[in-house]
């Protein structure tokens, strides 16, 4: 028996962060909780978190990357929780680490905060991204026994949401560059450090690919007149059949690219054409305390690019539990 969603959001209110909590903040149809990703000709094993606990024992898994890496983490926490409620546990949330331990097993599942995973210093004000440098992010990530990286997001950035003033690459200064260029400089640095300082023996590493975001309808719906919809916003059901007529994200390119390359490749979790199917599972406008301004234009503050928790997440989430323990 199938019970979806596997947890409730009532039943994890301490770690869904609000902009997540689609149903405390007032989503009203629930349909999206229930869909369940098949794949062809295989059964994904059931997730159980005790079994995920029993494994960990003594072990850390850490998430590195973006908010959709958190996203994906607050899920985890949850999918375990509700198998084993009783279980004493402790968390801190910091900036930029935050740790959730499981005391009776001794399993931490922890959280860094770094969008680009590349180093990010500001220099006389300015805040420069260092297209070569992982160090100052990286002594942190050093000891885990479980590693999944995200990045993607940031890099496309502009304008206010740009998260940087310079790119640094081998001593020089750009005030801008190719965007993809850059992820594909960023994410060589990374690889060479995984292949430098993981001992793979002891050490899983894995790279969740791109999330897609649903901003634009003519991706997902031949004939959408910009008048009925603007982005994800009332969209209750995945789009039908198993492929996505919008276009495959450009980044995926280079993330393929780059971990082919590697000594010792991380594992590709690849939930980039399975989530690009959920047009439905995004906050939307339920994305935590909106004023009632904010919700009466979605056009302008509909989240289309994190996801509702319980919802797609754990979906990644059940993906890495099998890839880890089967």
């Amino acid at each position: 028996m199938n019970h979806i969603p596997l947890y409730e959001s009532s039943n994890c209110p301490a770690i869904i962060d609000a902009e997540f909590n689609c149903q405390m903040y007032g989503r009203p149809d629930s349909e999206y909780l229930k869909y369940r990703w098949q794949p062809l000709n295989c059964e994904l094993p059931r997730f159980n978190g005790l079994e995920f606990l029993l494994k960990m024992r003594g072990k850390s898994v850490m998430f590195v990357g973006d908010s959709l890496g958190r996203n994906q983490w607050e899920s985890l926490i949850c999918m375990i929780s509700s198998s084993v409620p009783r279980t004493s546990t402790q968390m801190s949330r910091g900036d930029p680490f935050s740790i959730f331990k499981f005391l009776d097993y001794d399993a931490t599942i922890s959280f860094y905060k770094a969008p680009y995973l590349v180093d990010i210093d500001v220099v006389q004000g300015k805040r420069v991204l260092r297209l070569e440098e992982i160090s100052g992010n990286a002594n942190a990530w050093r000891n885990a026994d479980v590693l999944v990286f995200n990045t993607g997001h940031w890099w496309n950035h502009r304008g206010s949401l740009q998260g940087w003033d310079y790119m640094e690459s081998g001593g020089t200064y750009y005030q801008d560059m190719d965007r993809l260029r850059a992820l594909e400089r960023g994410l060589g640095t990374w690889a060479k450090w995984v292949d430098a300082n993981i001992d793979a023996t002891r050490t899983r590493v894995f790279f969740q690919s791109i999330s897609p975001t649903h901003y634009n309808p003519s991706e997902w719906s031949a004939g959408a007149t910009t008048s009925t919809t603007k982005n994800c916003y009332g969209e209750t059901t995945p789009v039908s059949g198993s492929t996505y007529p919008g276009e495959y994200p450009d980044q995926m390119r280079v993330v393929d690219t780059v971990i082919r390359g590697m000594q010792n490749p991380a594992y590709l979790l690849d939930i980039t054409t399975l989530s690009e199917l959920r047009k439905d599972g995004h906050p939307s406008i339920y994305s935590g305390d909106l004023s009632p301004r904010q919700r009466a234009n979605p056009g302008r503050s509909a989240d289309c690019s994190h996801w509702c928790l319980p919802g797609l997440p754990d979906t990644w989430n059940q993906l890495l539990y099998t890839a880890l323990l089967f």
